[in-house]
């Protein structure tokens, strides 16, 4: 148990969150934070799209609605699961992957913004850390 007078790790966490969507605009990004999570989750290949709800933590009726956005702008393809038509699996375009590289960059200014008193070490540890916590959320 913390000793210490200040707001608990969760209130920070989400006023940083906060700060985060609040500069992290489309403007900025050129998509949606969600979109650029969803992208990043199809980084390494296709995905059924019931798998890539749970990678953004997205209910299916908002995921959706995403992914039409992703697809009217030409960053993702959903095609049917050739083993149950009933599916659908998402795949990044040619269009997506250049999206999210700059996309990427953005954030990249957008964190040394934000964290820009922590020493990169402490970027490291804080990224290991909040990777640790946010993995054991993950469904089993």
């Amino acid at each position: 148990m913390s000793t210490s007078t200040g707001p608990g790790s969760i209130v920070l966490i989400t006023r940083l969150a906060k700060a985060v969507y609040k500069a992290a605009s489309e403007d900025v990004l050129g998509m949606k934070l969600k979109g650029l999570s969803a992208l990043q989750s199809l980084r390494e290949g296709p995905l059924p799209q019931k798998d890539l709800c749970v990678a953004t933590h997205l209910d299916p009726n908002n995921c959706v609605l995403l992914l039409n956005e992703l697809e009217d702008a030409g960053h993702v393809r959903r095609v049917r699961d050739p083993e149950d038509r009933r599916r659908h699996i998402v795949e990044i375009t040619p269009e997506g992957k250049a999206a999210l590289k700059r996309a990427e960059q953005a954030m990249e200014d957008l964190e040394e913004e934000v964290l820009g008193a922590l020493s990169a070490g402490e970027r490291d540890v804080l990224r290991e850390l909040l990777g640790r916590a946010l993995t054991a959320q993950q469904p089993a």
